[in-house]
């Protein structure tokens, strides 16, 4: 017997704390914490073997949600510094995605509750470690965009991060490309998206945005200045003189965008600007 593999074996006898079970050479515990069905009646039983956390061979009639050969979306549940994240294979004990397998930058790193497409993989000492499928596995999960998507909002789970931009499979199974110019920060690793149509290509995908449609992001924008502004006392070193750059990196707003957001709080008595800085209106 050896940790991973998936057996039937046979009832050799009970104890108070569960099944001891044999391959006709080798014994290993069944505990009742893992017994999902009743089984006293039977002399064979399926298991999956691992190694429980103290580090014993052990069995288990919860069958993992996904194989060496199964891919599967598992839930993230913890993040480890210099380790990893963890994710749930469907048993007692977790899968690790090592750091290898993870962007370079923690801060897109999986959270608890992102979901990642993994197969997973366990050592011959029982160490079980999930790795997230390539474009080649996960392509297999596509389907090809109508035209009728175009300007809608899809949401779907992002899976890679590469350095021009994000890729996600939308719930229809759409994949999906994200430009850096089209959203305001980078989507994490394993997170859930919503974002706008914006194109829908020959191959079958789109691309998508992360940014709000203009007569949304008018409002929405203008509240983050107003926000900043507030979180200042009321004063700020910008104004539609200042430089796009200095715009950009303190709101993640072009000049455009900024100026628009500007006038119209201007518009509507919120603010006024005088040598340079922009007041809030008392």
């Amino acid at each position: 017997m050896r940790p991973g593999q998936q057996l039937t074996l046979s009832i050799d006898h009970q104890t108070d704390f569960g099944y001891f079970l044999t391959d006709g050479e080798d014994t290993v515990l069944l505990h009742n914490s893992e017994i999902t069905e009743d089984i006293e009646d039977r002399d064979e039983v399926d298991v999956f073997i691992y190694v429980d956390h103290q580090e014993r061979l052990a069995a288990t009639m919860k069958k993992p949600l996904i194989s060496f050969y199964d891919y599967g979306w598992v839930e993230v549940t913890d993040a480890v510094e210099d380790m990893g994240v963890f994710v749930d294979v469907g048993l007692s004990k977790d899968a690790l995605v090592a750091t290898e397998h993870l962007p370079p930058y923690k801060s897109v790193w999986p959270q608890k509750g992102d979901r990642l497409y993994c197969m997973l993989k366990v050592t011959s000492r029982g160490r079980m470690f999930a790795k997230p499928a390539p474009e080649d596995i996960i392509s297999e999960l596509f389907t090809d965009a109508e035209e009728d998507v175009m300007n809608k909002d899809l949401t779907g789970t992002v899976y890679r991060l590469i350095a021009s931009g994000s890729f996600l499979i939308t719930d229809e199974g759409i994949r999906a490309f994200i430009h850096p110019s089209e959203r305001k920060e980078e989507p994490r690793l394993g997170s859930r998206v919503t974002g706008r149509v914006i194109e829908v290509k020959e191959d079958g995908s789109v691309n998508m945005s992360l940014l709000p449609r203009k007569q949304d992001a008018l409002s929405v924008d203008a509240e983050e200045i107003l926000t900043y502004l507030r979180s200042r006392n009321g004063a700020m070193p910008y104004g539609d003189k200042s430089d796009p750059d200095d715009i950009r990196e303190r709101f993640h707003l072009s000049k455009a965008a900024f100026k628009r957001a500007l006038g119209h709080l201007m518009k509507n008595g919120k603010v006024y600007q005088k040598d340079g800085w922009t007041y809030e209106k008392q």
